[in-house]
């Protein structure tokens, strides 16, 4: 009895061994089988996957330019080896191609991304480090990690890979054609990859959607004289010396407020409120957007959409906010409203690929004095020719009727 106990015991550990030590194989070869590919087909994948060094070779399952490689391997191979037009060679490619399809439909039904796995060597990263500022980077290769430059700020990198290590970040980036994310994550190592100095970032599934940049609000308590405005096209540098209805501003923001003020307040109606802030005076036109109403304390809360405000205005606002702002929260902003710049960059550089009609006729090269010549002497040349053609016609017509 203890034998048998003893060699189960051994099979078990060396079963475990072989789990731990093909563990890549193993997942390679489930996901593949799970995919539709026959065993001899993902047989041909892992070598494929091997041959262009994936750190992780299930990657290739999810990634669209792993798999357009891969089948740009198959083809060359196969027009080398002359069985190209093989029935068997084709259909593994259509199989790969409708493979493909089917990622590029999962990810357009998902409208974007969820996992890390799917970002592309090349993508520019926005990385929060806190306390130390939002810092610059990009992919190197996306495997078992995603390995990126060692991140700089203002094109200066102040801190060397080792030093990334162990700390956590977050990531800000905007994607090629699609929009922008964000995602938490770790350091996980630092090494010289291909040349460059490069740290890992661990792999997440919680890629979120980034927000667009709106813009801050600060709590406050400010009162101020609110007037309702008669006209659509109201005179902005008109200044109220009457007193209006006094009101709390609760928040605010250089395009808004939220304000509580006594009674039972209409959405849609246009106002103006006038008021200090930090010894400037402020004035913001604008229209109620929304309204809620405490029944029990005769108050409403008007969500106040500002239309508009004089820049100085504006920057006092900025100025009351940010003082009191918390370090994170400017990183944060920081990191998105570089990210929102990526995304002009790309939109920005579509538009110039598209030549405008002014480049399309500068691009026109100018014909020379002499081409002009040349030009001009073929066509009179083509037009004597012409009147002769005409002169013989016109002689032939005349023996035809004298002949009737």
């Amino acid at each position: 009895m203890f034998w048998v106990l003893l060699i189960t015991a051994v099979c078990i550990l060396v079963f475990i061994r072989l789990v731990v030590l093909f563990k890549d194989q193993i997942n390679f070869f489930m996901t593949g089988q799970d995919k539709g590919f026959k065993f001899g087909e993902v047989v041909l994948l892992w070598k494929l996957a091997k041959e262009a060094e994936l750190d992780e070779p299930s990657s290739l399952y999810m990634s669209v330019p792993t798999l357009n490689r891969a089948i740009a391997k198959i083809v060359a191979d196969s027009q080398e080896r002359g069985d190209e037009s093989s029935e068997k060679t084709q259909e593994f490619i259509a199989k790969l191609y409708d493979y493909r399809t089917q990622i590029d439909l999962d990810h357009e039904n998902h409208k974007g991304i969820e996992s890390t796995k799917y970002l592309e060597k090349g993508q520019r990263l926005r990385i929060i480090l806190r306390g130390s500022g939002v810092f610059m980077s990009e992919i190197l290769s996306n495997g078992h990690d995603i390995i990126i430059r060692v991140p700089v700020k203002k094109g200066v990198r102040p801190l060397d890979g080792k030093e990334w290590v162990n700390r956590d970040v977050s990531v800000y980036l905007w994607r090629k054609g699609d929009a922008g994310y964000v995602f938490d994550t770790r350091v996980t190592n630092a090494e010289v990859f291909q040349g460059q100095s490069a740290i890992h970032l661990a792999h997440t599934n919680k890629l979120e959607r980034a927000q667009k940049r709106k813009s801050v609000r600060g709590t406050c308590q400010i009162y101020a004289q609110l007037y309702f405005l008669d006209s659509d096209e109201p005179i902005y540098d008109e200044v109220e010396v009457t007193p209006g209805y006094t009101c709390l501003l609760e928040d605010i923001s250089e395009d808004g407020a939220l304000i509580r003020t006594g009674g039972k307040g209409q959405p849609n109606i246009r106002i103006k409120i006038q008021f200090d802030i930090d010894g400037k005076f402020i004035v913001m036109f604008g229209i109620v957007r929304a309204v809620e109403y405490n029944q029990k304390e005769n108050q409403s809360r008007l969500h106040f959409e500002c239309l508009h405000i004089e820049t100085d205005m504006k920057n006092a606002i900025l100025n009351f906010i940010y003082k009191d702002l918390s370090e994170e929260k400017k990183e944060v902003l920081d990191a998105l409203a570089q990210t929102e710049e990526d995304e002009k960059e790309e939109k920005q550089g579509e538009v110039q690929a598209e030549p405008s009609a002014q480049e399309v006729l500068d691009s026109v090269k100018p014909v020379s004095d002499a081409e002009t010549a040349a030009l001009a002497a073929e066509i009179t040349k083509e037009d004597e020719s012409d009147a002769e053609t005409i002169s013989e016609l016109s002689k032939d017509l005349d023996t035809l009727k004298r002949g009737l």
